[in-house]
């Protein structure tokens, strides 16, 4: 190979060369910024630019997205003298590429000392109880306090958050110790309110069964009572109707006196032989009525009239019949 064709190899590698110095593709999301003899000329964003060699500089591409960075956990003094050591993660994004390029040297160490300093004077105003257990409102605080300073390198914070937040071994045991008790406590307050509660439910179905149980005595007591109003009523009514029957039964036949005292006769023994019948109603001329049953008897034939006698319960000779319970009207 002459000196000739060495020199067009040489031409073409250079020229190949400027042509990728002058062209750059930028990917999305990512901004350049280029420097002309040393001066900010411009923010190319994604996409091909121009960028004219020898003259023009592109500095190292800055990525537009939200990022987070994590912070290693740092000692911190509360309100009421207790060491901790939290750890916090910063949520940021870069919205002007020349404030980010121009106005802080190095942006993540900038934002972690920041962080660092707001965090001691955050932490420090509170508690240690507040502390643990106001996280949000820590977090919101850090986040006004961080982006009032990082404002003007060009970047947001879009969020804080604590981490972790580490106490004393001897505080964690203590805080141990009394979340214990605070358990207990609960629990014993709510068997106690349990037992409450079942004592309460037992007494009203106590009470309540016991209504039942009155209640149901009562019905039956009342249909009970009512049962026995209908049968004694409906007893009434029967012998009422029986007296009826019997009554138009002797007027329609005409019976005499004699007649009707002759069967009211026949009737008292077996008014006697029952033992429901307590009382017999006997008339007052009970001697009419021995005359009477005397007389019928001499009428009839002697057999008949010794079984008429005994039906009458007389003796033979007109003497008072043998009742249970006499009463005379």
């Amino acid at each position: 190979m002459g000196g000739l064709e060495i020199g067009l190899v040489v031409i073409a590698v250079a020229f190949v060369s400027l042509l990728i110095r002058t062209f750059r593709i930028i990917p999305q999301a990512r901004v350049g910024v280029i420097q002309r003899l040393g001066n900010y000329q411009r923010s190319a964003e994604s996409g091909m630019t121009v960028v004219l060699p020898f003259i023009d500089k592109m500095l190292p591409l800055l990525d537009m997205r939200e990022q987070v960075v994590s912070f290693a956990p740092q000692p911190v003094i509360t309100s009421d003298n207790v060491t901790i050591n939290v750890t916090s993660v910063i949520y940021y994004q870069i919205l002007d590429a020349k404030s980010a390029t121009y106005q802080v040297a190095n942006l993540l160490l900038a934002m972690e000392q920041i962080a660092q300093t707001t965090l001691r004077n955050v932490m420090g105003s509170l508690s240690l109880d507040t502390s643990l257990t106001s996280r949000d409102e820590v977090n919101a605080r850090l986040r006004v306090m961080l982006d009032e300073v990082t404002e003007k390198w060009g970047v947001r914070i879009t969020r804080v958050e604590l981490k972790d937040i580490s106490p004393p071994k001897d505080i964690q045991i203590a805080m141990e110790k009394q979340m214990q008790a605070e358990r207990n406590k609960r629990a014993i307050i709510l068997t106690a309110e349990g037992e409450a509660q079942a004592a309460v439910l037992k007494a009203d179905g106590a009470q309540k069964a016991l209504i039942l149980a009155s209640e149901g005595q009562r019905q039956s007591s009342i249909l009970r009572a009512e049962g026995d109003a209908q049968a004694l009523l409906t007893l009434q009514e029967a012998q009422a109707e029986a007296v009826r029957m019997v009554f138009t039964a002797v007027n329609s036949s005409g019976a005499t006196p004699e007649a009707m005292q002759y069967q009211y006769m026949q009737m008292l023994p077996k008014l006697a032989e029952n033992p429901a019948n307590k009382i017999i109603v006997v008339p007052a001329d009970m001697a009419g009525l021995a005359g009477l049953a005397t007389s019928i008897t001499q009428m009839l034939p002697s057999d008949q009239g010794s079984q008429r006698t005994k039906a009458l319960g007389t003796d033979g000779n007109g003497a008072r019949p043998q009742l249970k319970a006499v009463d005379t009207v």
